[in-house]
């Protein structure tokens, strides 16, 4: 199931030619992932404050397009493509009236963190549940 968002291309995300610096596209797929993760039931910041736990990024690519311009409306869009079981694959996407404009695909990975160490361990069975019931294609899971 596809997770959506419309995001104002702000002064902020641009650069003097007032189109989008590229590194701000990375910000706004992290914004995109955090709310994501909220809509199915984990808060970000409990999920790294009282649960010393988070999901960094292994891999990340990313095509532009076109460029998006100061004041544009983008409609964003997250999909989950495979949840292992230490890690997932998101891929994300925005348009412009219907007007592709650049996509990515990330993988994470599900870690502690002792503020020492940072490891991969298991996906939190019912956040792993959360997920497979977000995936594109059900046959895109694997046990690792």
């Amino acid at each position: 199931m596809t997770f959506s968002r419309k995001q104002t291309v702000l002064f902020r995300h641009c650069d003097p030619a007032r189109i989008v610096f590229f590194p701000r596209y990375f910000e706004m797929i992290n914004d995109l992932f955090e709310e994501w993760l909220e809509s199915i039931g984990w808060d970000f910041a409990m999920l790294h404050e009282e649960r010393h736990e988070g999901v960094p990024t292994l891999e990340t690519s990313a095509r532009f397009v076109a460029p998006c311009r100061l004041g544009e409306v983008l409609d964003l869009s997250l999909d989950v493509l495979r949840v292992g079981g230490a890690s997932f694959e998101l891929s994300f996407s925005a348009h412009c009236g219907g007007e592709l404009r650049w996509t990515a695909a990330s993988k994470l990975v599900y870690v502690s963190n002792d503020g020492t160490t940072i490891k991969s361990k298991r996906i939190p069975e019912p956040l792993r549940q959360s997920m497979l019931r977000e995936l594109q294609d059900p046959e895109n899971t694997a046990t690792e």
